[in-house]
């Protein structure tokens, strides 16, 4: 995955976190967050950010940071 598409799929997961759980809990967006990604990413993105998420954990909210983590437990899981 190229440097462009990571950045894209970074903006994406804030852009989610921020506009998903307005006037929610941070559990309960966390949890909504973690639900879409989940519904709507097709798996190599997901893989790809979880995979990635340690060089560029500054640049993502702490909502997005959070869902990513769980869906990260979750891929391993799986």
């Amino acid at each position: 995955m190229s440097e462009n598409e990571l950045s894209q799929l970074i903006k994406m997961a804030n852009q989610i976190a921020s506009n998903i759980g307005i006037g929610s809990t941070e559990e309960d967006c966390v949890k909504k967050v973690v639900t879409h990604i989940t519904a709507f990413w097709a798996l190599p993105m997901r893989q790809k950010i979880c995979a990635n998420m340690e060089e560029f954990a500054e640049d993502l909210n702490p909502i997005a940071t959070k869902a990513l983590l769980e869906i990260q437990a979750n891929l391993k899981a799986a």
